[in-house]
C-alpha cells in the first residue's frame, strides 16, 4: 500500500523561501508520476507541480512557475517541492500524490483525477 507523508511545512514571510519533502512508501518503478497540490478553504484542490518519473520532465502551474522547483530522490523516494519568492497567495495546505501503479496521465499530470493516493498535508502560511 502507498503512504505518503510530507513535512516542512510552516511560516515564513512574503518573499521568503520553503522547502516541503514528502516520503513515500510502497511506490514502485511503476509509479510513473508524482505531484504537489495546494488547497485553500472554499476552493478546488489546485495541481501546482508534478513530475514524470521516468524521465524527470517537471510541469508546473502557471501561478507557481519560476518559482517552485519539484525534484525527487528516486533512491530515498522522497519528493521535494523548493519554493521561493512566496507570496501571501501561496498560503495553503498542501498535499503530495501519487498515481497507481501503471497508470499514465498524459497532459493531465496536474489534474487530481489522475491521482490516487494523498498525503495529510502539511500547512504553509505566508505573511505580507
Amino acid at each position: 500500500e502507498v503512504q505518503l507523508v510530507e513535512s516542512g511545512g510552516g511560516s515564513v514571510q512574503a518573499g521568503g523561501s520553503l522547502t516541503l519533502s514528502c516520503v513515500a512508501s510502497g511506490v514502485t518503478d511503476d509509479t510513473f508520476y508524482m505531484g504537489w497540490f495546494r488547497q485553500t478553504p472554499g476552493r478546488e484542490r489546485e495541481g501546482v507541480a508534478a513530475i514524470d518519473t521516468r524521465t524527470g520532465v517537471t510541469t508546473y502551474s502557471n501561478s507557481v512557475k519560476g518559482r517552485f522547483t519539484i525534484s525527487r530522490d528516486n533512491v530515498k523516494h522522497i519528493l521535494y517541492l523548493q519554493m521561493s519568492t512566496l507570496k501571501s497567495e501561496d498560503t495553503a495546505i498542501y498535499y503530495c500524490a501519487a498515481p497507481r501503479r501503471d497508470r499514465y496521465s498524459g497532459s493531465y499530470i496536474l489534474e487530481e483525477l489522475y491521482y490516487e493516493y494523498w498525503g495529510k498535508g502539511t500547512q504553509v502560511t505566508v505573511s505580507s
